[in-house]
Formats: structure tokens, sequence, C-alpha cells
């Protein structure tokens, strides 16, 4: 017998909780990045298009699956499709997704954790160092920062949905968006902020191309968290009184905002650091962002505003984006939990323990993966080259299955659940979506186009990392 489903307590709740999931690392950092290289203000243009014309539909689509079934996953599938053997096979990738994800991400935030405790510790001018970082993704004390970040997670997850998930989000959501403002506001009052901006904000239409078109969808769509199983489980956690379009709208909008905000400290922070910058330059990876690059902006600042409050500015960032984490972590992993629970019938609490356990040990394989052991350094040849057991990991279930799995939910919601039964469920708790334009859109977008481009960025993606080549 499966547990007594939860649900959130407010459809407030709900958005928090759900935009925690979709704000991460990748808001933080790389979109402002991305959206300097690739044009500016027309990349968020085109960014902020596939957000509300391609994944917004997606969101929906998962968000129905969930509620509707009021199951996990894997239970969404085989309910809804009639317990056809064929169709649990989507449920299948979108639990094993985010399992897999959350080993990887995990690892990234342990090193979040380590260059917020150096910074509080008055260490910012260690951490700005070209050697550091090498030393200390292969020092012992990441085993001690996983396990801290572990219990963390944990001791959210256990208090439940309600209690853990939706309480953290109402406290944590808030913080984050507190303190992202605050820090964009010192440090839009720097000088070179405006040269920053205008990188940031002007378009440059010339600089749009089909592989910059294909990088804002693949940014779009992994920034909120879709293809993930998240949405599905989420959905499930919902009261029918609440509108589906609704709440989708809102979290997108929240996710938007954030990465759009996050881009007006990144780089106005980069052009005070160097105001001659080719923005070409600069990292195209998080890690290589946030770990090698800012701690050296941060620690400009102290010209200005002395080394105690250059730390102090720090250590806010790499709290900002350890609560990103946090919050995205907290619901990856609340989706196999949910799985055990409802496919296995276990307790909250021994579900928590099943998944952090196995968990734990892939983890501390990828942890590894950067020199501590050879055979996971170099655990696998793709395209050409060596890749880690990190890399393999990140390669397979971040850039990858993710268009894959929303390509089947696209499938599955259309072909196999059928319209009108999506549009009945999308209408529970919102009559006046009925008829709508928007509803007309949805249908006709998730049936026809949609699919076809997370197709076609799912075959170029395997192109590309598996075999070196892209025909984008």
């Amino acid at each position: 017998m499966s547990a007594a489903r939860e649900h959130f307590g407010s459809r407030l709740g709900f958005i928090l909780a759900a935009a925690g999931s979709a704000v991460g690392i990748g808001n933080l950092v790389s979109f402002p990045v991305a959206a300097t290289k690739s044009g500016g203000g027309a990349f968020l243009l085109v960014y902020a298009l596939f957000v509300f014309l391609i994944c917004l539909p997606v969101m929906m689509a998962e968000l129905a699956l969930g509620r509707k079934s009021d199951k996990d996953p894997v239970g969404a599938y085989r309910q809804l499709s009639g317990g056809s053997t064929l169709w649990r096979i989507p449920g299948w990738f979108a639990l094993i997704t985010p399992y897999m994800i959350a080993v990887f991400y995990m690892v990234v935030t342990v090193w979040v954790l380590g260059y917020l405790v150096e910074t509080l510790k008055g260490n910012l001018d260690v951490l700005a160092t070209e050697s550091y970082f090498g030393t200390f993704i292969n020092s012992k004390v990441v085993f001690l920062y996983l396990i801290v970040l572990m219990l963390l997670i944990n001791g959210v997850l256990s208090l439940g949905v309600k209690d853990g998930i939706e309480r953290a989000a109402k406290t944590l959501m808030p913080m984050l968006f507190v303190l992202l403002l605050g820090l964009v506001v010192f440090v839009l009052t720097r000088e070179g902020a405006g040269t920053g901006l205008s990188y940031y904000l002007i378009p440059d239409f010339s600089k749009l191309d089909a592989e910059v078109v294909s990088k804002a969808m693949s940014q779009a769509f992994f920034s909120l968290s879709l293809g993930m199983g998240i949405m599905i489980t989420y959905g499930s956690y919902m009261k029918k009184r609440d509108s589906i379009p609704g709440s989708a709208k809102a979290v997108a909008l929240t996710d938007t905002m954030v990465a759009f905000t996050a881009g007006l400290l990144i780089l106005p922070s980069v052009f005070h650091f160097n105001p001659n910058i080719d923005p070409s330059t600069l990292s195209d990876s998080s890690a290589g962002m946030i770990f090698l690059f800012l701690p050296k902006i941060f620690l400009s600042l102290q010209d200005g505003i002395g080394y105690f409050g250059a730390s102090a500015v720090a250590a806010i960032f790499f709290f900002l984006v350890f609560v990103a984490a946090l919050t995205s972590l907290v619901s990856i992993i609340e989706v196999p939990i949910a799985s055990l629970r409802d496919e296995r019938g276990m307790s909250r609490k021994k579900a928590i323990y099943t998944v952090a356990a196995s968990q734990f040990i892939l983890a501390v394989l990828c942890a590894m993966s950067f020199g501590m052991a050879d055979w996971l350094t170099q655990f696998v040849k793709l395209a050409g080259s060596d890749k880690s057991f990190f890399d393999l990991v990140e390669i397979l279930f971040y850039d990858t299955i993710l268009p894959l799995n929303g390509l089947l939910v696209c499938l599955f919601v259309i072909y196999k659940w059928k319209r009108a039964n999506f549009d009945r469920e999308l209408q529970e708790g919102d009559s006046g979506f009925a008829g709508t334009l928007s509803q007309k859109y949805v249908n006709f977008s998730l049936g026809t186009f949609i699919p076809f481009i997370l197709l076609i960025i799912f075959i170029n993606t395997v192109a590309l990392k598996f075999f070196g080549s892209s025909f984008i």
C-alpha cells in the first residue's frame, strides 16, 4: 500500500518550492554569462520567448500528469497509460534522471559550501589564488562537507512536504531574493558597472545564430527543472482548487526574474574588476566562474571597501549560491523519495535513508573524479577525449536525457493520455482557462512543434557530446 499523499499547504508554498527547484547555480552564473556572450538583450529576448512559448506548456503538462494521478513519475505514467508496459519507460527515465543529477549537483554544492566556510574564516585572498581550487576539490575535507550537506537536505525532507519542503522554501526563497537585490544595488554603484550593464542589456542581433538559439532553448528548459520528474512530483502535491496554468506562469516568471537579476550582479562585477575585459573570454562553465574567476573579483573590492568588506560581499554571494543549490537539491531528491513511497510503500524516513545511502556512495565517486582516483578521472572516452565519472554522469543525465524526457511528456499527454483529459485537468481549479487562446496554444504546441524542437535538441546533443560533431 502506498503512503498517504501529502499536499502543499498553500498556492504560494507550491510556487516558492517549485521556483526553488528551478532557481539554481545556472541561473545565478551561467545564464548571465551566456547572455553576455550571445547578444545581450537579443539573447534575453529569445530566452524569454522560449520560456513562455515552449517551456511553459511542458511545465503545465508535467504538473497535470502529477496532479491527476496523485503519483510519482513512475506511477503517473503507469496509471494514466492504463498500465502500458511501453509507457512505463518514460516514468523510469523521469525517476533515474533526478536521482543521478542530484549526485553530481551535490558535489558542486559541496564546493560552494567549502568556499563559503573559507570566506567566513577570512581566507578570501587564498580563494583568489590560481592553485586553491584544484587543491581544495582533491582534499579530504570535501567528504566532511558532503556529510554536512546531506544532513541539511535530508533534515528538510524528513519533515515532509508541508512542514519541510514548503516551510524551507518560504524561508529561503525570500532570503535569496533580498540578498540578491542587496548585492545588485551595491554592485551597480561600483565604477565600471555601466559597461557591464550595456553588454548585458543592449541587443546585438548579429550574434544570434542557430547555435545561440539552441543554447537559449537548452538554458530555458534546464533552468525550469523540466524533464527531471520534479514538476510531476510537485504536481501530485497540488490541491485540486489550485490553478495549474496560473501556478506554472508564476514559477516561470519567478525563475526568469531571478536569472535576469543575477545578470545585473555578475556582469557589472566583472567589468568593475576589469573594465577592458573581452566578454568572449568569460568561462561558459558555472564552476569556472564561481571558483576561479569571481573570488578575484571580490578580492579586488578591498581597494574601495577594505578586506573585511570584500570578504562580507563574497560571503553573501557564496551563501546566495548555496541557498539556490540547496533548494534545488531538496526538490530533486524528493522525486526518488516520492517514488519509493508510492511504488514500494516505504515510510518517508526509510525512503530518505535508502536514497541518501546510495547517493552518498555515488557522490563520493564523483568527488574523487578530479585526481583522487585515476580510474575515475579517466573513466571513459567520449568524442575523442577522456571523461571522468563526474563528466559522464553530467553528460548522460543533465545534458542528454532532459530534452528526451520533455519530448516523451509531450507525446504522452497529447497522444496517449489524450488532449481532452489534459484539458479537463488544466480547467480543474481554473475554469476560466477553457476556450482561451492560451489553452488552444498549449494544446497545439504540445502536439506539434514543441516535440519536434526537443527531438532536434536531443539528437544534436547526442551527436555533440558522444561523437564530437553538431549539425546546428
